[in-house]
């Protein structure tokens, strides 16, 4: 059995008190549409909390109202530093700009799009991809290529220019990952792979991509936090897609979905996939650009999904093998299913259990279940604390996989 939250789903957006400003809402970068202007292909989860939603939605607006400071002077050994900061960042614009492509996709309007009178549409997406390899391997986001995927055509715009045919290789839509190949190319330059098992918050960042189809555009940022978990809806209202996100602030927009945050040595470490933007309620309307709250995908988590793409082979995922809602007290993942056999049955856990922890990764709801569930590989072994008539326990359990029932 998948572990899903069957009854308590996460609403797609909060609810604030009247009159408070829009909630933020996590948010894949919608590519930008040309011929087709219909809703975002990702509608994204909002936060559970309305209140923290509305204090976000204020401390916004405060921000922009407030007067801007006095500037200070500026050290000799300050600005050395700054300077010092900039040739880095340019040395890794210069290493990494190669080694990502622009992806324009056109393909048949969803149907969910259809249904609003649009029978036959064209959709137009654009998307960022990281290439692979010298004979053009591109890993990027499902989100980014789906609409290719059925007759559609895709077009790899690399950094001089020039533009090619691509085609899915393969596609995961629970981890929202593709690998596509550009046909008729070689001696590209491929990205240098990193790793994503130690970062720390606080780290320098650079995220590459073409937001707004404006191609080779560098921003910069922090690790500003590890392990964030971010839901997102699928294609059409389908399964979505649940990460343990690595949480930047470099700018992230629209059309920045699968390009490469890498760090300050060049190497990647995530894949660029959601935003957090204001609710269409703000001012502005509809999907908002950056408000410094950006999420990639740990690329260890994507190489392990990536090379089994490549290989031909339909990507697995690790389960716990449970269905679980929100628990408040305490707080965590209330276990309302077991499946008989699982992984979590073997372990012992039992319907009525209340999960707090993953390998002493904290649990607070449904969602960061999911998330730190998904960000390991069929038969790792995790420690998961949990919660039993008031008592804490904890015990190993070796995850299982969804490959007998995909």
């Amino acid at each position: 059995m998948t572990d899903h939250q069957p009854s308590d789903p996460v609403p797609t957006a909060a609810t604030t008190p009247s009159g408070a400003p829009a909630p933020t809402a996590y948010a894949a970068p919608a590519p930008p549409r040309h011929r087709w202007r219909g809703v975002a292909a990702l509608a994204v989860v909002g936060l559970v909390a309305g209140g923290a939603g509305g204090a976000l939605g204020a401390g916004l607006t405060n921000a922009a109202a407030a007067p801007a400071p006095a500037s200070a002077p500026v050290s000799h050994a300050a600005a050395s530093a700054a300077s010092a900061g900039a040739q880095d960042v340019e040395q890794v614009a210069r290493a990494v700009t190669p080694s990502v492509v622009l992806l324009k996709v056109q393909g048949a309007a969803s149907s969910s799009e259809g249904a609003l009178g649009c029978s036959g549409a064209t959709q137009e997406d654009e998307g960022s991809g990281i290439v692979l390899s010298a004979d053009g391997t591109v890993l990027t986001n499902d989100h980014v290529v789906a609409a290719g995927a059925q007759g559609g055509r895709i077009e790899a715009v690399l950094s001089d220019g020039s533009t090619h045919r691509a085609r899915i290789v393969g596609a995961d839509p629970v981890t929202d990952l593709a690998v596509v190949r550009i046909s008729g190319v070689s001696g590209l330059t491929p990205a240098t792979i990193g790793s994503s098992s130690h970062l720390v918050v606080g780290q320098p960042v650079v995220a590459v991509g073409a937001p707004l189809g404006l191609q080779g555009t560098v921003t910069t940022g922090i690790v500003s936090a590890l392990d964030r978990p971010v839901s997102t809806s699928g294609e059409s209202g389908s399964q979505g897609t649940v990460i343990d996100a690595v949480q930047t602030d470099a700018p992230i927009n629209p059309g920045n979905s699968g390009g490469p945050l890498v760090d300050a040595a060049g190497r990647v470490i995530g894949i660029n996939s959601a935003i957090a933007s204001l609710g269409s309620s703000s001012p502005a309307g509809g999907q908002s650009g950056s408000i410094g709250l950006g999420f990639a995908i740990p690329v260890d988590q994507a190489m392990r999904v990536v090379h089994q793409l490549e290989a031909g082979r339909t990507a697995t995922h690790a389960q716990l093998g449970v269905s679980v809602g929100d628990s408040t007290d305490p707080a965590g993942a209330a276990l309302e299913d077991v499946t008989a056999g699982s992984a979590a049955a073997r372990a012992g856990l039992r319907t009525g259990d209340v999960v707090t922890a993953v390998d002493h990764q904290p649990v607070g709801d449904s969602t960061s279940l999911v998330a730190a569930i998904r960000s390991q590989a069929p038969g790792d072994r995790v420690a998961v604390t949990y919660v039993r008539h008031g008592s804490t326990h904890t015990v190993e359990v070796t995850l299982g996989s969804d490959a007998a029932t995909t």
